[in-house]
């Protein structure tokens, strides 16, 4: 059964921050070096968020400007607060109506958003739209099935306790979070020249609580479950996740975080 179209609670700034926020940064700064832009572009960033990806642009890009656009109004606000910046503007809006001039962006991004968004294929196409003739459109999603190491633990161990859990996991919900689908519905949006690429960085959490915590905020797929769980059904989660994770003899624990990144020309 997949259910990838189905609401996530993606609205509050402050739990995502806290629950996903310090990777979404890690990573967008290895996306910014992997795609390695010129600088002086003008900058499309659809599904702004928090502002992770907007703030390293604006940080490592050099841009000219970054039109940086969610449909959150609760996040854009979020991210307005965090990003005084002249070059950046935000607007609240959807990716399959997108609010963009056409042909007045040199590049337009998306971070860790594709899969979330219900017609993929439509949202390049408007981005594309978007695009100067010689732009590039590039984003990136986690490999929610493979080396998102983090969701992974959480989501065997969840589904070995509750089978039902297993059309929750994003890595069934998002088959498009693959190099092949990828490459497909940029292949389908009218893309060419299409790149594909692993990016990995480290997360590294100093206990379980580090990692556990992140995971009660209610603030997406797997702490949306598990604001659903009850206490005994929580509670043999947690324990079963405090035997399966690797730690270290420390306590530590350091886990892969894997995203597939794209890059095509209109």
């Amino acid at each position: 059964m997949m259910i990838a179209n189905m609401p996530d609670p993606w609205a509050a700034g402050q739990p995502y921050e806290h629950f996903m926020g310090r990777w979404s940064r890690l990573m967008a700064h290895a996306f910014i070096q992997w795609l390695s832009p010129p600088p002086a572009l003008h900058w499309l960033d659809l599904g702004c968020g928090t502002g992770a990806l907007s703030e390293t642009i604006l940080a490592h890009a050099s841009p000219t400007s970054v039109l940086a656009i969610d449909p959150s109004e609760a996040l854009v606000a979020f991210a307005q607060r965090r990003l005084a910046d002249p070059r950046i503007t935000f607007q609240v809006g959807e990716a399959l109506n997108l609010p963009v001039d056409p042909h007045s962006i040199q590049i337009a991004v998306s971070g860790l958003v594709l899969n979330f968004i219900p017609a993929p294929v439509v949202a390049l196409q408007a981005m594309r739209r978007a695009l100067h003739p010689d732009g590039m459109i590039a984003l990136y999603v986690w490999d929610y099935a493979g080396k998102m190491e983090m969701l992974r633990y959480f989501w065997d161990n969840a589904v070995a306790l509750d089978p039902g859990a297993r059309v929750l996991d994003e890595g069934v919900r998002f088959p498009v979070c693959q190099p092949d689908a990828l490459s497909q519905v940029c292949a389908e949006a009218g893309l060419h020249h299409i790149d594909v690429s692993g990016i990995e960085v480290s997360m590294t959490f100093v206990d379980f609580a580090d990692y556990w915590s992140p995971f009660l905020g209610g603030q997406g797929p797997a702490p949306g479950y598990m604001a659903g769980l009850g206490v005994t059904s929580r509670t043999a989660l947690e324990e079963r996740l405090r035997t399966t994770l690797p730690f270290r003899e420390d306590g530590s624990l350091n886990l892969v975080a894997r995203a597939w990144a794209v890059r095509a020309r209109p």
